[in-house]
C-alpha cells in the first residue's frame, strides 16, 4: 500500500501535536509517560518532535490519559488557528 503524502497542514497539525505533549509532560520522564501510556519510548519521541504526525488515534488517546488532557482540548489546541472547530460535538454525530 502506498501511503498518499502529508499536506503541509497536517505536518504543522503533527508538530502542534507534539508541542503540546512535550508540554504536558513536563518534568516526567519520556520513558515513564510512554510507559505509562502503553506505547514505546521511540514512538512518544517521534511523536513529539513531529516525525510522526499522524499518529494512531488510541495512541493519542492514551498519552492524553496519561498526561491529564482530554481529547476535546487536544482538538481544540492542535487546530489550526483560523480554524472553526465546534466547542461541542455536532448532534447529528451524537445521534
Amino acid at each position: 500500500m502506498v501511503r498518499t503524502p502529508l499536506t503541509p497542514e497536517e505536518h504543522e497539525r503533527g508538530e502542534r501535536l507534539g508541542r503540546l505533549l512535550r508540554e504536558a509532560r513536563g518534568v516526567r520522564s519520556m520513558t515513564d509517560v510512554a510507559a505509562s501510556a502503553g506505547i514505546s519510548a521511540e514512538t512518544l519521541r517521534k511523536i513529539e518532535t513531529g516525525r510522526a504526525p499522524t499518529p494512531a488515534f488510541f495512541t493519542v488517546a492514551a498519552l492524553a490519559g496519561t498526561l491529564g488532557l482530554s481529547m476535546d482540548e487536544l482538538i481544540g489546541r492542535c487546530a489550526p488557528e483560523d480554524s472553526d472547530v465546534p466547542d461541542t460535538p455536532d448532534a447529528s454525530i451524537a445521534a
